[in-house]
């Protein structure tokens, strides 16, 4: 036959509510980093990266545009010839 201790009940529930302050207290800390960042981000006038990546996909496709009007242009009726990107 199996007793139940109250000594040890107490302590798992003890046990249990120091888990929940911990888990509560950790995502209190990492709510307050972010914010931190953000307004850092924002005083030094930064960028998101989804932001960037839509102007990316913006500018490619302006680029593509371009380049087709430019093809169109050419003397000789060929494309004009095509560079990268970085220069």
């Amino acid at each position: 036959m199996q007793s139940k201790s109250p000594f040890f009940d107490e302590v798992a529930k003890a046990l249990e509510g120091a888990m929940g302050l911990a888990q509560s207290a950790g995502e209190e800390a990492r709510a307050a980093v972010r914010a931190q960042g953000d307004r850092l981000a924002a005083e030094l006038d930064l960028v998101r990266r989804d932001e960037v990546e839509a102007m990316r996909a913006a500018f490619t496709a302006e680029i593509a545009a371009l380049r087709a009007q430019i093809a169109t242009f050419a003397p000789d009726g060929s494309k004009a010839p095509q560079t990268d990107d970085a220069g």
